[in-house]
């Protein structure tokens, strides 16, 4: 099995154009005597240039080289294919990162990384590109080596079902079968692609032996099966991307617009502006003189002369003028009323009036009914819709009652969706703060355009939630369902998240302390014990994580989003289901098998607990590449390393003792075992925690019936020793570098 740590990130993005009349034809022209072209028939518009100013503004020179017609971005290595206002479209195909199974034992690995000037203004953006991975047997990663790090998993069972999985039109996505798709940040200027194998192609290597991963601009990449056997997949491939540009304001205090033309706000923010030509005129809205904005004359093309055939055109700087002949009248405009005799008047207007008199006699007598009988159905429609009948059937079985409030109540809470009221965005929509009649807070969450999915998890989480009480899980108010989304409505929990306060403490009033950790270590623990084994009927969360944790007052703690959860009869211990939860904190064998169980949930927690005892994130790029993923790095460092250099400098120093701490630190180690069976269950982390809180030095010997839960700090796993149930140890790519689980 192999595995591989990546940095990658693309970033691409599509600036609208206010004014539609911009194109990249006649209204792009150099500076005169500067040079246009390269060797292609690609014209060069002024901002751009070849060589110094005057040719080109200061950061938008390019170069060019005899043997590609191309233009390059200079000091890059991006050949630009085209030119719009405010938009690069790059050639993106040498920027594959490959990782290829060679025979003999060989392995070809080859990272992509995406580098603009630091300073320039160019940027990569994600709104038009797409992060792609294909393979079968495939993880891909992208970073932007500071702040940012995401990636997706590609599997395939057999050759058989990726031509099952793609049943979908094409254009639709990469489904993760054969190919995944990802998002890319926005405002990178340095980005790095990376992939690799999670089980060394032993299952696929019939017919996929390579995994490749790419930013491509959105739509510009079709996958077909076929690609899973390319050995020479970049080469064979040619992919695009977009960059973003505006003109900073720093090259000067006003303006660069030319005559005719007017600045809009760049999506850069207010440091960048565009310059479009004014309605009526065409040209380049950067320069004056001929080659600037230049009024249209409408009036000299007949084919496209806005004016009907007896009406006389006459051209105005800017715009145009249709005038009717005499005894007529109109606007004259084919896209307007044209040009009508006197007569043709009165007749219409006659014939209008009887008409409308009519309509309006028979529709004031059941327009009210109309309406009322109309709103009525969009409201079934859309509680249809939002799987209303089914939560509905769900709820009664379950006999749990919430409440369900109307679209009028949630827009009053909300001062209308007012932005003021955000407290937060995600990939599942948005959440706002909201004040009932009542008076009482809530958190309304606003769930995106809903797909069948989507549908399912909303009216799982309403399920589960309206049979859980307990005081460390968020409580759900109710429910809105006769919106175009469903809505749902949570206690308020005023002091943010876990992640925020642990990772991002700059941004947070209230300070944790160690006490205050364990203290909410221990409340989550409960939580999930309660969900395991006290619910009326046991639920498996799926996703914990320090950002599914929300502090409440006295920073009490409040496990919370169910949306992936699920409910388990009582007389079974795992789920066969599709995988799902988030990176750094999936469990590997749930990851492998797809049987969740119980134990999902206490992995998970482990690596919350280790992100308490650390303050470090998950999965870090900050660390060493063998060491990003957290858990690993945790385990490693027990073994190889004091507690004072890997656990957080607050936690050393408010800890009771050092005994205190590695109890703590050999509970999450037990948490964090691959072999699920060989953990403990969540009550009996919950009741550790508790001893752990209640005195300073604990006794952390086990009373599990397995020998190898006995071991002590000096027994951890060790690397460099070969196993046949090794694992290969992080960030290490020779098959002979092993870990024991």
């Amino acid at each position: 099995m192999a595995r591989l740590s990546v940095l990658s990130c693309l970033f691409l993005l599509f600036l609208v154009n206010p004014n539609p009349t911009t194109s990249t034809t006649s209204l792009w022209n150099a500076i005169d005597g500067c040079p246009s072209r390269c060797n292609g028939a690609i014209d060069i518009p002024f901002p751009f240039g070849i060589g110094p100013p005057p040719c080109a503004l200061p950061g938008f020179q390019l170069s060019c080289q005899p043997s590609h017609p191309q233009p390059l971005l200079h000091n890059t290595s991006l050949r630009i294919l085209n030119f719009t206002n405010g938009q690069l479209l790059v050639d993106s195909s040498p920027f594959i990162a490959v990782d290829c199974a060679l025979p003999h034992h060989q392995h070809h690995r080859k990272l992509a990384t995406i580098s603009l000037p630091p300073h320039g203004p160019f940027t990569i953006s994600g709104v038009s590109n797409s992060f792609v991975a294909v393979g079968c047997d495939t993880v891909a990663a992208l970073a932007d080596g500071d702040t940012f790090a995401s990636g997706c998993v590609s599997l395939c069972a057999s050759k058989e079902s990726v031509l099952v999985s793609r049943s979908t039109p094409v254009g639709v996505g990469c489904s993760g079968v054969g190919c995944c798709e990802g998002t890319i940040p926005e405002g990178r200027r340095l980005l790095s692609v990376g992939a690799g194998s999670m089980f060394g192609y032993g299952k696929v290597s019939g017919f996929n032996n390579c995994s490749y991963a790419f930013v491509v601009e959105r739509g510009g990449y079709v996958f077909d099966q076929q690609h899973l056997s390319m050995m020479d997949f970049p080469r064979r491939t040619s992919i695009s991307m977009r960059l973003d540009w505006a003109i900073p304001r720093k090259l000067s205090p006003m303006t660069l617009c030319g005559h005719n033309s007017y600045h809009v706000p760049s999506p850069l923010g207010p440091s960048a502006y565009l310059c479009n030509c004014s309605h009526g005129y065409s040209g380049n809205p950067y320069l004056n003189g001929p080659h600037g904005c230049q009024d249209v004359d409408e009036c000299q093309n007949p084919e496209a002369n806005p004016c009907v055939s007896v009406a006389r055109c006459r051209n105005r700087v800017p715009g145009y003028k249709c005038e009717c002949p005499f005894g007529s009248s109109g606007d004259g405009t084919r896209a307007g009323s044209g040009c009508k005799k006197i007569f043709q008047i009165v007749e219409s207007i006659l014939a209008t009036g009887l008409g409308i008199g009519v309509m309006l006699l028979c529709g004031l007598w059941f327009y009210f009914a109309l309406k009322n009988r109309a709103l009525i159905k969009l409201k079934e429609y859309y509680f249809r819709q939002n799987g209303g009948l089914l939560l509905k059937q769900q709820v009664s079985n379950c006999e749990a009652r919430t409440r369900i409030f109307s679209k009028e109540e949630l827009e009053q809470a909300t001062q209308n969706y007012n932005e003021s009221r955000i407290l937060g965005t995600g990939g599942y929509g948005t959440v706002y703060k909201g004040v009932l009649e009542d008076g009482t807070v809530v958190a309304i969450k606003k769930s995106r355009v809903m797909d069948r999915m989507r549908t399912d998890q909303f009216i799982n989480e309403v399920v589960i939630l309206t049979q859980i009480n307990h005081r460390n899980v968020v409580k759900l108010l109710g429910c809105c369902l006769e919106t175009e989304v469903p809505m749902l409505v949570y206690e308020f929990i005023p002091n943010g998240t876990l992640y925020e306060h642990i990772h991002e403490k700059s941004t947070s009033s209230l300070r944790i302390t160690w006490s205050d950790r364990l203290r909410i270590a221990t409340e989550t623990a409960e939580a999930l014990t309660y969900l395991h084994s006290a619910a009326s009927m046991p639920v498996f969360h799926r996703d914990v994580k320090s950002s599914n944790i929300l502090l409440g007052d006295n920073l009490t703690a409040k496990v919370s989003d169910f949306g992936i959860s699920r409910l388990v009869p009582l007389d079974q211990t795992q789920v066969p289901t599709l995988v799902q939860g988030t990176f750094g904190y999936l469990d590997p064998e749930y990851f492998q098998t797809s049987q969740l169980t119980s134990k999902s949930d206490v992995y998970s927690f482990g690596v919350v607990l280790v992100e308490l005892l650390t303050g470090q994130k998950p999965v870090s790029m900050e660390r060493p590449r063998e060491d990003s993923n957290l858990a690993m790095y945790f385990l490693s460092s027990l073994k190889c390393k004091d507690l004072r250099e890997f656990i957080d400098v607050d936690v050393m120093r408010e800890a009771s003792n050092v005994e205190q701490l590695k109890a703590a630190a050999e509970l999450a180690r037990k948490c964090l075992l691959l072999r699920g069976d060989k953990r403990p269950s969540m009550k009996e982390v919950a009741q550790e925690l508790l001893l752990i809180a209640s005195f300073g030095r604990h006794d952390c010997g086990d009373d599990y019936d397995e020998v190898e839960e006995q071991l002590e700090f000096d027994k951890l796993p060790t690397c460099n020793e070969s196993s046949s149930s090794a694992i290969l140890c992080p960030g290490e790519s020779s098959s002979r570098s092993v870990c024991h689980p």
